[in-house]
């Protein structure tokens, strides 16, 4: 490889990479407009592993939406990323795969919600862990999700707070 197609490579992990990291974040901020941002036109997620649906990312966002509303406090951590470039039109490069694992804590709605101190909850209600499997394309706008898939491995439940 020369170093010009070394630091494309490389500016390509970076671009695939931050789009996992902002795909994390706007589900842990409820962003469900960047959420729709991150995919193609046809992208599509599919939660079903986890107790969800599949389908459009519009049609999955909007049950997002609802849905989270039950745990505001969410928060994704994604590691041990996989990174694998593949071909389209014999073009090199213009799909990824990214699979990487995740755990994510989170807190049910509850009479506690907003406190802070020492008084406030120190443990998540729900905690869940797995594998994502996620696939971009190279669009004019740059990298985009074309697909989401989450396969689930485990959770942790305890009552809801009352």
């Amino acid at each position: 490889m020369t170093q010009r197609v070394e630091l494309a490579t490389v500016m390509d992990r970076l671009a695939v990479d931050g789009l996992v990291t902002e795909y994390a974040a706007a589900v842990d901020d409820g962003d469900w407009q960047a959420y729709r941002g991150l995919f193609t036109a046809d992208g599509r997620a599919d939660y079903r592993s986890a107790g969800g649906i599949e389908g459009d990312a519009g049609q999955v966002a909007g049950w997002l939406e609802r849905t989270m509303l039950l745990v505001p406090m969410r928060q994704h951590l994604i590691v041990n990323r996989r990174v694998t470039f593949g071909v389209l039109a014999q073009d090199v490069g213009d799909t990824a795969q990214v699979q990487a694992d995740y755990i994510n804590p989170m807190r049910f709605e509850g009479p506690d919600e907003g406190v802070s101190g020492p008084s406030a909850p120190s443990e998540p209600d729900f905690v869940c862990g797995g594998r994502y499997a996620f696939a971009f394309l190279r669009t004019d706008g740059g990298w985009r999700l074309r697909e989401v898939v989450v396969e689930e491995k485990w959770r942790l439940t305890r009552h809801p707070r009352t």
